[in-house]
């Protein structure tokens, strides 16, 4: 599947990338900003993710929430997402209604600042608070995705801290402060824009360059702090937190190769031979043969900077305990290690890969963000078109040697979750926390 691309560059610095697709009449705008909760200083931490709120809130020529009712009245759906490394904003709407989109996304890079306000901070803010009370603090298992990135980055290190960010922490965030971080962060020459599906080239470099070309490229952004840190943990690292859970939860997460280097590609297929779908290797021995595991799964966090992290997630059965959970994922991962994996393994798992990347590939929507993903951080949407070839290069020797280097004992970090009645786990080596409730 060979996706056709168009790239070019405004004078303000916005990257332009375009695919046309006429099989169906609707198009998808998406706009990644290079900046998420690792840009955070101390003290603000959960601002991407608020911001990305702000900026449904209306502009200079566009009233609150009216982004949103424009889109939804022309038929189209949007939203946006913030990450570690990026925020994005997306549209998909019938093909006559492009230049809604571009229009609206222009509108707030270029002129949000002036329909800015105290009281749509304030209730923003309360948003996300209560965000983070519904999807973390007041969720099983919710405050996996806070604890797991600190326990596997050291204090200080910009993926460390919560995405989310802490209560006080947002409740010190001013207008100020959404002045600064919009002006610094949120400009063309930060940005990528990419249009996929049913729309004419030409026209569409004229409504980018009328409703873009005039915004102002930003200054200087501050760098981040060395991201570096060793391939491995150095040690095994656990956390244990009692919580209002029905179900022990264990995750495993051990250092990989960051996105997009030639390592990764074994790390991503290590990954699905473990933990994708009913045929994978955990799945058959956890779940079918041991019945200790109710479901696994297993994801890669795809970072660009640093070091990339593989986890497992395994749920327990009602009957099965803490321990006997963790010491059988654990058995099995040594197993891995002492064995390795097979070729029918590794063509299994890159079979399963290719297919749902050509099944993403069908929507425009998610042609779309791709691009902009490879743009942002690789500033090559052309490699949306080698991602088949490269997993398909994988050899079982590349994914023993990534098991042997980084699925050790040594390089990893679990996260168990014991319900507070199976609380009384301790060792020497190991930190029982409460769970937030």
């Amino acid at each position: 599947m060979h996706i056709p691309i168009e790239t070019f560059r405004l004078g303000n610095g916005l990257t332009v990338v375009l695919s046309e697709d006429h099989t169906a009449p609707i198009v998808a705008v998406n706009l990644w900003y290079h900046v998420g909760s690792a840009n955070e200083r101390p003290g603000r931490t959960g601002f991407a993710h608020l911001f990305e709120h702000m900026l449904f809130q209306g502009s200079a020529n566009v009233g609150s929430n009216e982004h949103f009712e424009l889109i939804q009245r022309a038929g189209g759906t949007l939203n946006g997402s913030t990450w570690l490394d990026r925020t994005n904003y997306y549209e998909t709407v019938p093909s006559n209604q492009l230049e809604t989109a571009l229009w609206l996304e222009a509108d707030r890079m270029g002129y949000l600042l002036p329909a800015m306000t105290q009281q749509k901070l304030d209730t923003q803010r309360d948003v996300v608070q209560n965000e983070r009370r519904w999807s973390m603090d007041n969720q099983p298992y919710g405050t996996w995705w806070e604890r797991l990135p600190a326990l596997c980055f050291p204090p200080g290190h910009p993926f460390h801290h919560s995405l989310i960010g802490s209560m006080a922490d947002l409740d010190a965030a001013s207008l100020d402060d959404i002045a600064q971080f919009f002006s610094t962060y949120y400009t063309p020459d930060n940005a990528v824009l990419s249009i996929a599906g049913d729309f004419d080239a030409a026209t569409a470099r004229q409504m980018v360059d009328r409703h873009f070309g005039p915004i102002q490229r930003g200054a200087a952004r501050p760098s981040l702090p060395d991201m570096s840190v060793s391939p491995t943990f150095g040690g095994p690292r656990r956390e244990v937190v009692a919580d209002d859970v029905m179900l022990p939860r264990l995750f495993v997460a051990s250092r990989s190769p960051v996105f997009g280097s030639d390592d990764y590609y074994a790390a991503s297929v290590c990954g699905a031979i473990l933990g994708l779908k009913k045929g994978s290797r955990l799945f058959r021995t956890l779940v079918r043969e041991h019945e200790v595991a109710a479901e696994v799964s297993s994801f890669t966090y795809d970072l660009t900077k640093g070091s990339d992290l593989l986890v497992i997630d395994v749920m327990a059965r009602p009957e099965t305990s803490p321990e006997n959970l963790e010491t059988q994922v654990h058995q099995q991962l040594d197993l891995v290690v002492s064995e390795g994996v097979t070729e029918n393994e590794v063509e299994r798992a890159i079979a399963l890969i290719e297919t749902d990347l050509v099944v993403t590939l069908q929507s425009a929507g998610d042609r779309a963000d791709r691009l902009s993903l490879f743009a942002t951080y690789f500033a090559r949407p052309e490699l949306i078109n080698v991602q088949t070839e490269k997993y398909r290069q994988v050899s079982v020797a590349d994914v023993n040697a990534f098991i042997d280097e980084r699925l050790i004992p040594s390089n990893r970090a679990s996260l168990l979750y014991v319900p507070r009645s199976a609380a009384a786990i301790r060792s020497s080596d190991e930190l029982v926390l409460e769970g937030a409730r």
